[in-house]
């Protein structure tokens, strides 16, 4: 018999929308492969939701995003209900997911990073902070949820007027001028290095993510061997720094300018929508979207 494959989905963070679009797409995926599947939209009593299915499920196929879904919370769970799951585990998750821990990682395995610090919104208008131009980061969300880029003075000022979406404190990070590329890595081994053209987007926000041509993917990017293997080997670090499990994507900005790199965050449960980067590059490898998840369900585990 096929294996029982439970895709999680939905939830109740910023990200819902997004989850439902890459659980849909990844169970439909599942169902062309031949595996049985059942889709659940998560609630906060999903231990109940995923008790009462029957027959129990082999595989949990995890397409939360944000808060809960991909913070180390579910795959707690997870691991308490003993029932493997996909993507990373409870530390790499929560890490990853915890900006400011992230980069405290990815500084131990000397990959660089950007300028950044934690601030309030008291620090910025004392002047304790990072001046212009900067970027400012919720250090518990995903898919760009609450990134702001502040360029100049007066954007800040006109930031600090408005009402702050932010919470109490936020990472601050330097803005680093020039192109956006990421790298997809399984099971430890760094994919093509994709480069992402945003448009008019001044970076790859939540509508240049998942609106259809909301940006374009350029794979393989056009750049030097020696960037792209500089690029491969950080986001092969940044995988092992986390410990991370599955299919993670590093996203990194690069400076041409000053031949500068530096990486933004892992990203451990990446989008699996029709316009996500994880499909291009498996695509680029020879695997069809169908063929990924499914790798994806063969790879899923209950370890730490």
């Amino acid at each position: 018999m096929s294996k029982h494959v439970a895709v999680i989905l939905g939830g109740w963070s910023a990200e819902r929308e997004v989850s439902l679009s890459s659980g849909r797409e990844c169970a439909k995926a599942l169902r062309e492969k031949g595996y049985r599947v059942t889709e659940v939209d998560a609630t906060r009593d999903i231990a109940r939701q995923i008790g009462a299915i029957d027959p129990k499920p082999d595989v949990i196929f995890n397409a939360l995003h944000g808060r809960w879904g991909e913070d180390g919370a579910i795959q707690g769970l997870l691991e308490i209900m003993n029932i493997p799951y996909t993507h990373s585990g409870v530390r790499a998750s929560a890490i990853a997911m915890d900006k400011m821990s992230a980069k405290a990682m990815f500084a131990e395995y000397d990959i660089p990073c950007a300028r950044h610090v934690w601030v309030t919104r008291d620090d910025i208008a004392s002047g304790k902070a990072l001046p212009p131009p900067y970027v400012l980061k919720p250090n518990n969300e995903g898919s760009s949820v609450g990134v702001e880029i502040i360029l100049t003075p007066e954007e800040e000022q006109n930031m600090l007027a408005r009402d702050w979406d932010h919470g109490e404190g936020v990472m601050q990070e330097e803005f680093i001028p020039g192109r956006e590329m990421t790298v997809a890595v399984k099971e430890g081994k760094a994919m093509e290095v994709i480069e992402i053209l945003t448009g008019n987007h001044a970076f790859y926000d939540f509508e240049s993510k998942y609106a259809q041509g909301g940006s374009e993917h350029i794979i393989p990017a056009d750049i030097e061997t020696s960037l792209r293997d500089r690029l491969q080997r950080h986001a092969e670090e940044a995988y092992k720094a986390l410990g991370c499990r599955g299919v993670a994507r590093a996203d990194f900005r690069y400076d041409p300018d000053q031949d500068r790199l530096a990486i933004l965050e892992i990203n451990t449960q990446p989008g699996m929508t029709p316009t996500s980067l994880v499909p291009d590059a498996a695509r680029h490898d020879g695997m069809s979207f169908a063929d990924i998840v499914a790798w994806m369900v063969e790879d899923a585990s209950c370890e730490r």
